[in-house]
């Protein structure tokens, strides 16, 4: 069985689907490997490393999709790489299947199995498989990074001859995988961290970290399947905000990462929030290309807003492509590993993982959210 990895050719982003480390494993397991000349460039692998552990080099990507029976990327496929796909084959990758579902029409038209790595489930049996979590962690790292570089002032308290420098607030919005590490983060650079999240069963999990929990108390279910927060009602959201404002009003920093795949972003800090916040406060948006948890948050921009800067990165985890590539290929190589038994493939649709995994399979579209976008779009035309 041949594994193809094609080199990434979106702006900015510098992730490669397999390190040769990873590789290497493969080919040893009885894969023949095929990576694309230079995919791992922008990540610091070289192709001479690749072909030190036995991969192939392709020079043609038309002759190395033509070949491969998988297909591994790290961001969705391009329109002109689509039309080189073949039917049958198995194409692996964050395809944003919510957020781009006329993508994922055109692969099920070209009879290929696509597998989001997006939709790996949130359990202990795929935990190893969790991309999103691998990247997010990452993205909360590198977000609170920018904001200490960004901040015109100390993170931690300093006593100086000069006299003593009270440690720099933050305040984090959400603690998923990507706030939690945003809190360790910060926390090891010596702020003081306050965190808030809708969903109550976190609050443990912030407090270990060394951060106080913003208690919120909303009368209504806030936690969706799979411990993922649930979008809550506007009068909740009002209620959350007027908490909230408080906090924010003292932060040095803020982070926000509240995302809901496939939707805009929700509204977390508003104008009249941020009005209230002191002149040289820095925001980092880490929702920026959903729309925002910010007003005024534009991506890919630094807005500055009533003295403080909305920043509003734009693919984090690329910023910091070797780890992020070493993470990710991990997480293929798990998968890989539960797809493909004594160099057979299978998939088992009875499989959780699989299923919810799969996207599109012999032409036809398995995803039930995603029949729901495209149907919404042909409402909307």
């Amino acid at each position: 069985m041949k594994i193809g990895v094609i080199k990434e050719i979106e702006f900015g982003e510098r992730r490669v689907a397999l390190i040769p480390d990873v590789a290497s494993r493969l080919v040893k397991s009885g894969l023949e490997i095929l990576i694309e000349s230079h995919a791992g460039e922008s990540s610091f692998f070289a192709n001479s490393a690749y072909a030190e552990v036995g991969a192939n080099i392709i020079d043609d990507k038309t002759a190395l999709i033509n070949e491969s029976d998988i297909l591994l990327k790290v961001g969705a496929p391009r329109e002109e790489e689509v039309s080189m796909f073949k039917s049958g084959q198995i194409i692996i990758g964050f395809l944003n299947p919510l957020g781009r579902p006329e993508l994922i029409r055109r692969l099920a038209h070209q009879g290929v199995t696509a597998m989001g790595m997006e939709m790996i489930p949130r359990s202990s049996r795929a935990q190893s498989m969790d991309a999103l979590s691998s990247q997010a962690s990452i993205a909360g790292y590198k977000a609170v990074l920018i904001a200490a570089a960004a901040l015109p002032k100390y993170l931690p308290m300093l006593t100086t001859a000069a006299g003593t420098i009270p440690p720099a607030k933050v305040v984090v919005l959400g603690a998923g995988v990507a706030g939690l590490q945003a809190i360790a983060t910060a926390r090891r650079l010596g702020a003081q961290v306050e965190a808030y999240d809708i969903r109550p069963a976190v609050r443990e999990e912030v407090q270990s970290l060394g951060a106080k929990f913003i208690d919120v108390t909303l009368e209504e279910d806030t936690t969706a399947a799979g411990g993922y927060a649930k979008e809550i009602s506007e009068a909740a959201k009002q209620h959350a905000q007027t908490v909230l404002a408080k906090h924010i009003k003292d932060a040095d920093i803020v982070i926000t990462t509240a995302q809901v795949p496939g939707r805009k972003a929700p509204v977390m800090v508003t104008d009249s929030m941020i009005a209230q916040m002191k002149r040289g406060s820095i925001i980092v948006d880490m929702a920026g290309e959903q729309g925002g948890n910010c007003e005024g948050t534009i991506a890919g921009k630094d807005v500055i807003c009533h003295g403080a800067t909305i920043i509003a990165p734009i693919n984090l985890p690329a910023s910091m492509p070797i780890h992020a590539s070493q993470k990710y290929a991990k997480n293929l190589l798990n998968l890989l590993n539960h797809l493909i038994k004594k160099g057979e493939l299978h998939l088992d649709f009875t499989d959780d993982i699989i299923s919810s995994t799969c996207i599109t399979h012999a032409g036809e579209i398995l995803n039930q959210r995603v029949k729901d976008a495209l149907s919404q779009l042909a409402v909307s035309a």
